[in-house]
């Protein structure tokens, strides 16, 4: 059906435009034709591709609960700073204690 729509109105369209030529080519002020038919074509264009887009359904709504986050049981681990003699000066290193 949408794609029918779509059809007639680009025939319409079309059909309007040949019908809609006129008699005269000058370039005088008309009072305003030409930004009339510049917003008549942009207000034209948004109804039909108003018409022509889909309709996507919004997204669920999140779930009312939300599990607690992971605990972990164990020894508690940490850096601590180490001296050490490599045979030539003291040093500094990182370790992990647990």
């Amino acid at each position: 059906m949408r794609k029918v729509f779509i059809a007639v109105v680009a025939a319409l369209t079309i059909a309007g435009s040949v019908l809609a030529v006129p008699g005269k080519a000058d370039a005088h002020w008309r009072g305003g034709a030409v930004a009339a038919g510049v917003l008549g074509g942009i207000a034209a264009g948004a109804i039909i591709a108003g018409a022509a887009a889909p309709y996507y359904a919004p997204p669920p709504p999140p779930p009312g609960y939300y599990a607690p986050a992971p605990v972990y049981y164990g020894p508690a681990c940490r850096w601590v700073r180490e001296r050490w003699w490599d045979g030539y000066a003291w040093r500094v290193r990182r370790v992990q204690v647990c």
